[in-house]
């Protein structure tokens, strides 16, 4: 079988000329953007390690985690992974969330989730909340982390059964 363009020696030349065109122009413009990438990332607080950055912006907050109505412990050492020490971490399993950066960041409960891999595509948005301080805040996993504050994030899975709250036995 002969490949379109190919039959022709003059027109398979101009054709592998054009393939090699897009095939150079399509490495380069993919070199360029890993490149703009790292460049841009070298300063992003969620993607770097902090271990060799001099970091005085710092806050920490308390944070209870329920799904389905039973607490989830976060553990402790969230955020260090291979010699590496990320922004948002914990040091022990008491639910304290520390955030610091080089300079003041508006870090969110999202952040530390994505952070902790939580499983946030398998909880219901409309369904769940996050209370600050008692409050419920109205920007859900976008609530920003202040100092000292107290948060309780309350997810329902996809999976949950809101029925097996309710008895259906007759009254005694």
């Amino acid at each position: 079988m002969i490949w379109p363009g190919m039959g022709d020696p003059r027109k398979r030349k101009a054709t592998l000329k054009y393939l090699a065109i897009t095939a150079a122009v399509g490495i380069g413009v993919a070199a360029g953007m890993s490149s703009l990438w790292i460049l841009i990332g070298q300063n992003d607080p969620l993607k770097v390690c902090i271990s060799e950055r001099d970091t005085p912006y710092h806050v920490s907050a308390t944070l209870e985690v329920y799904v389905d109505k039973e607490r989830a412990p976060i553990s402790a050492n969230v955020g260090f992974e291979n010699g590496c020490q990320r922004a948002l971490y914990t040091l022990t399993d008491d639910g304290v969330i520390h955030a610091e950066w080089i300079e003041e960041y508006p870090f969110e409960i999202g952040h530390f989730l994505w952070m902790w891999d939580f499983p946030l595509r398998e909880m219901h948005e409309s369904k769940s909340r996050i209370l600050v301080n008692g409050v419920e805040s109205p920007d859900f996993i976008r609530t920003k982390i202040v100092e000292g504050a107290h948060y309780r994030a309350e997810f329902v899975s996809k999976a949950y059964d809101e029925f097996q709250d309710q008895d259906f036995a007759p009254p005694k």
